[in-house]
């Protein structure tokens, strides 16, 4: 029964770590991927040596690092309170609602938030901004606003995944121990504190050091698609992600895109291992491995 799955993960994902080697030459179809010349590091340079490398490194690491502890604590406060209710048709109904988001593709989103925010016919310009007494405001030409615009998407469309988790977490807990706690004079407030994040830990430990592991990573379709690749919100919107890809539009160089990811894929499994030891340190039951 295993065996199916097994060769899927060779195929998808182990199989194609041997097109890591182009991240070391200079690719020519020509002569192909094995004959091409190797030029060592030099695809490497590319990232470090632009004047964009810090703008695109730090926005990607503050991005994911607001997203991580935003969606964690939402995503479990959303679990806990759909676990208190009563019926199972709103519940099944809120947990479809709120995962629906997840399922909708960026390019969708990215029309969603420009129906939001056009300035010639946006429901924020047209309706919202005259009731306060604000100004039309052109969204697309200001990246001031973008970090915050792009966090709400981000945890729009993605709190609903992980909070199904964390549900069925929530929902994995004896009430035995919910009846003690009530027994000895817990509240609502001190169970949730005492009993339910607790019992829950393993699960918060595993999904956000999966999450440190893709710190280097972005959402592609978040950073292109909701800014609709506008050049003035670069400073603000572009990741390594975003870079990479114009760069190998207008350049076409493979080998630099494959350096990129590489690169992203190592610093991610450093990340994991030391997050990781230190979750052993503080509580060996809580590590991941």
């Amino acid at each position: 029964m295993v065996l199916p799955g097994v060769i899927y993960l060779l195929i998808n994902n182990y199989l194609p770590m041997l097109g890591l080697v182009i991240a070391f030459k200079d690719i020519n179809f020509s002569k192909g991927i094995i004959a091409s010349d190797w030029i060592g590091l030099k695809n490497f340079e590319y990232l470090f040596k632009t004047d964009d490398a810090y703008i695109i490194t730090r926005n990607t690491i503050l991005y994911n690092i607001a997203f991580i502890a935003l969606n964690l604590v939402i995503a479990v406060a959303l679990a806990i309170l759909l676990n208190e209710l009563k019926s199972r048709l709103y519940s099944r109904f809120y947990q479809s609602v709120i995962l629906l988001p997840y399922l909708i593709s960026s390019v969708i989103v990215g029309y969603l938030v420009f129906s939001l925010l056009s300035m010639e016919h946006g429901f924020i310009n047209k309706s919202i901004l005259p009731l306060l007494g604000l100004d039309e405001m052109m969204w697309y030409n200001e990246p001031k606003y973008w970090p915050y615009i792009l966090t709400v998407v981000q945890i729009w469309k993605h709190v609903g995944y992980l909070c199904v988790i964390y549900l069925a977490a929530v929902l994995g807990i004896d009430h035995e121990y919910y009846e003690a706690a009530t027994i000895d004079g817990a509240g609502k407030i001190q169970q949730i504190f005492s009993v339910t994040i607790p019992l829950i830990t393993p699960v918060i430990v595993i999904m956000t050091l999966l999450q440190i592991g893709r710190i280097f990573h972005s959402d592609f379709g978040l950073f292109y698609q909701v800014p609709l690749d506008s050049g003035m919100l670069q400073p603000t919107t572009n990741v390594i992600d975003t870079y990479v890809y114009r760069a190998l539009l207008k350049n076409g160089d493979i080998g630099m895109s494959s350096a990129a990811g590489l690169y992203q894929s190592v610093v991610g499994f450093i990340l994991v291992l030391l997050s990781n030891f230190v979750v052993r340190k503080i509580n060996r039951d809580n590590a991941l491995f």
